[in-house]
C-alpha cells in the first residue's frame, strides 16, 4: 500500500516538472528592482569617474538608471536628465 502511494507522489511529481521545461526562473540571478533610490546632478569631474554602467529602463524598473563608479571605490547614481550625464553618456554610447 505504501508503495503505492509513493509511485503516485513520484508520477505526479514528474508530471509537474515535465511542464515548467524551458520557463525561465523570475530570480535567477538578476535584481528584479531599482538599483538606485536617489540620484545625484551636481557635477562631477570626469578624471574621479572609474566607470559608468548605464542600465536602461525595463521589467526591473521604469527608470534610466546610470550608476558612476568613482576611483575611490563609492557608487554614485547620477541623474540621467542632468545635461553633464547626458555628455558623459553620449560619449559612452559613441565608443
Amino acid at each position: 500500500m505504501m508503495g503505492k502511494a509513493v509511485a503516485t507522489v513520484m508520477a505526479l511529481l514528474l508530471i509537474s516538472t515535465a511542464g515548467t521545461k524551458g520557463m525561465a526562473q523570475v530570480r535567477s540571478g538578476i535584481e528584479l528592482r531599482c538599483q538606485c533610490i536617489d540620484t545625484h546632478s551636481k557635477f562631477i569631474h570626469p578624471r574621479f569617474i572609474q566607470n559608468v554602467n548605464l542600465t536602461p529602463s525595463g521589467p526591473h524598473c521604469k527608470n534610466v538608471e546610470v550608476i558612476a563608479t568613482l576611483k575611490d571605490g563609492r557608487e554614485v547614481c547620477l541623474d540621467p536628465t542632468a545635461p553633464w550625464v547626458k555628455l558623459i553618456i553620449k560619449a559612452i554610447l559613441d565608443k
